[in-house]
């Protein structure tokens, strides 16, 4: 059997394994496994299983992600998120275009102090959905918005997806972190000037304010909003003031996160039972799922390697090289097709050692890469048919999946147009703020 031939029938076992409904961690440890028994023996992979799953996850860095994931838990658990939308919602005064920014705004600010993508979407949709419909916008449409702005946890620090990247390329997790700050603004304006055409253009920009939602009565005291803002500023500032100014690192920065938001939950009288349970389990879910695919991943990327997958490739694109703007567009349609069916951790465990050498022959920077894919990665989660966002937004609001990816493909392709194409164009926007630090 040829080198092709094999490589060929290991893409159709992989995708016959995905549409057969497995996880995406068992379709990488089946199609590694097989292919490291072909090429190398069952002797290969039984040393192999004995030492570096263990290697890969015991890892300092790695302490992130859980320290994060939690002080996400302690955000959302504590109530901060419907106390700003409801401070949002006295605000715009019932005009429905400002409620709309606003709402993008907020859902920039939860991915700035959460990092998950699906407990933003979830939180936010349930809020604001039903507060833009009763002003004025279709739900389908604010249903699309609220998924793009919760899917900004995938590039607005501390994104999990630019920890693993990190870890990975050995690339420093505060620099990306600081990288990803213009690029995230930009997906912030982009997202909103898509909402207001959309809004605008089905004329349903009324204001309809009868008093029936439920975020509308809320009667919010100066006290408690002062102490909301004061909270959620203070997490941020705390986060990327520390990492900027060297004062601890992005490990140090997500215990000390995760510490002020359970202080916050304290001060706001949320903290009981319930609230460990619930931040503690959600925690532990999520690590577990990020890590499993990490080993996995790992798996899989040792068959990419003992097949010499990597090394072909850049044979294959060897003529391109010297054309590194058309190897970068290819790299950014390779990977938004990648993000549409599977999971962003996957992909970006799963590839990066595949296309770094590439990157590398290329002299590209690596923390400009790195900030490309994530932006990538998030206008994945906005994507038919994964769009992760799109279904925890749909799951909580009751909105058809199929309604909602009718808009959410508008966000994707402005963000892919417009923010891609300028981070190509001015790698600059990336690399500013980390060259000042």
């Amino acid at each position: 059997m040829t080198l092709e031939m094999f490589f060929l029938l290991m893409i159709a076992l992989f995708i016959v394994l995905m549409f057969a409904g497995l996880h995406i961690h068992s379709v990488l440890l089946g199609v590694g496994v097989i292919g490291i028994i072909i090429l190398e023996g069952p002797s290969y992979i039984t040393s192999f299983l004995q030492s570096d799953p263990y290697t890969r996850t015991a890892s300092y860095t790695l302490t992130t992600i859980p320290l994060f994931i939690l002080m996400a838990q302690f955000v959302l658990q504590s109530g901060i998120v419907r106390d700003m939308y409801a401070v949002i919602f006295q605000l715009s005064k019932g005009k429905s275009g400002l409620l709309g920014v606003l709402t993008v705004i907020v859902g920039g600010l939860l991915g700035a102090v959460s990092g998950s993508t699906t407990a933003s979407s979830a939180a936010l949709g349930q809020v604001a959905v039903p507060e833009l419909k009763k002003h004025g916008f279709r739900e389908d449409i604010s249903g699309a918005t609220i998924a793009a702005a919760g899917s900004l946890s995938g590039i607005i620090p501390p994104s999990i997806i630019l920890i693993l990247y990190g870890v990975i390329t050995e690339t420093p997790i505060g620099t990306l972190f600081i990288g990803a700050i213009i690029p995230g603004l930009l997906m912030i304006l982009v997202i909103i000037v898509c909402m207001l055409f959309l809004h605008y253009k089905t004329n349903q920009h009324q204001t309809i304010d009868n008093g029936d939602s439920g975020v509308g009565k809320i009667s919010i005291s100066i006290p408690r909003i002062v102490l909301v803002f004061t909270i959620a500023a203070s997490i941020m500032a705390i986060i990327f003031g520390g990492i900027y100014t060297g004062v601890f690192t992005p490990t140090e920065a997500g215990a000390v996160g995760a510490f002020v938001s359970f202080i916050a939950a304290i001060l706001l009288r949320k903290v009981n039972k319930e609230f460990f349970v619930k931040s503690f389990s959600e925690t532990i879910k999520i690590t577990s799922m990020v890590l499993m695919i990490m080993i996995t991943a790992q798996i899989f990327g040792r068959f990419i390697s003992v097949s010499m997958l990597p090394r072909k490739l850049i044979e294959f694109i060897g003529p391109l090289i010297d054309y590194p703007m058309l190897v970068l567009v290819l790299f950014v349609l390779v990977y938004f097709v990648l993000f549409m069916f599977i999971e962003g951790a996957a992909v970006i465990v799963m590839t990066t050692p595949i296309l770094l050498p590439i990157v590398q022959q290329m002299n590209v920077d690596l923390i400009w890469f790195g900030i490309l894919v994530s932006v990538i990665c998030t206008i994945g989660l906005i994507t038919p048919p994964v769009g992760l966002s799109v279904y925890a937004v749909a799951g909580v609001t009751g909105v058809s999946v199929e309604r909602l990816f009718r808009y959410t493909i508008v966000f994707a392709i402005a963000l892919v147009v417009v923010v891609c194409g300028l981070l190509i164009l001015f790698p600059e926007l990336v690399t500013f703020l980390p060259n000042l630090m």
